[in-house]
């Protein structure tokens, strides 16, 4: 199982491979419209990756600058939207903490699956590195708008949960001390196989997951995901 350094340094493909297989039943993309409605306004992304978030929002939105601190990552994303058909992206290379854009420039401020690294990648200075994102993120929102942060809330469990001590903390720190409200949602991934579960389970997520994927026959590997959400005044 490679570091999710190496992952984003070297191994998009197979990335993508994976995140491509969740949320099959589309209950993130609602979860996101219970909290604006996205037909017309403008949205910036923090952490797009290959772009699993940026092609949910892409077909409703007006606009869509996505970033991403791995160009490795964004070169796989390029190929996933211009699969999708949609024109009204852009993605570019940018640290969570330093934005290229304008002040109160977007409705939409997101963030997925990105600023829990901070709590392993910088053990003792995460609410800096966090705080300094959350920051960016109020900076570039209009009056009105929403900032939302999708985390995991835990992979094979029946109920949802912070997988960790540290991504709790990091959670109870965005509902205490910044004022976010969450919601879990079932974000379950759905394979072609149990071969290609055991495959890209064992990839990700390493040898324990996959040999329970293998043992539960887990075609459908259940998954939850939190998604944080705050309206600026």
């Amino acid at each position: 199982m490679p570091t999710f350094e190496e992952i984003y340094a070297r191994h998009a493909a197979e990335y993508e491979a994976l995140v491509a297989r969740e949320d099959y039943q589309n209950n993130l993309l609602r979860a996101i419209q219970g909290v604006i409605d996205l037909n017309g306004i403008d949205v910036i992304e923090l952490g797009a990756g290959t772009g699993r978030v940026t092609r949910l929002l892409a077909p409703f939105v007006r606009s869509i600058r996505a970033f991403d601190a791995s160009a490795h990552m964004l070169k796989i994303g390029d190929t996933v939207m211009k699969a999708t058909g949609t024109t009204n992206w852009t993605l570019q290379v940018a640290d969570n903490k330093a934005l290229p854009v304008e002040a109160a420039s977007a409705d939409l401020l997101i963030e997925g699956w990105s600023f829990g690294h901070a709590t392993v990648w910088h053990v003792e200075r995460w609410r800096d590195e966090i705080g300094a994102a959350l920051d960016e993120m109020r900076r570039a929102a209009r009056p009105g708008g929403a900032l939302v942060v999708i985390e995991t809330l835990g992979t094979g469990a029946l109920e949802p949960a912070p997988p960790s001590q540290a991504l709790a903390d990091f959670y109870a720190y965005l509902e205490n001390e910044h004022g976010f409200i969450r919601h879990a949602v079932r974000t379950d991934y759905r394979f072609d196989s149990l071969e290609e579960a055991v495959t890209l389970s064992r990839f990700f997520f390493g040898d324990e997951m996959a040999d329970r994927v293998q043992r539960e026959n887990w075609q459908i590997l259940p998954e939850w995901t939190g998604v944080w959400s705050l309206r600026l005044p």
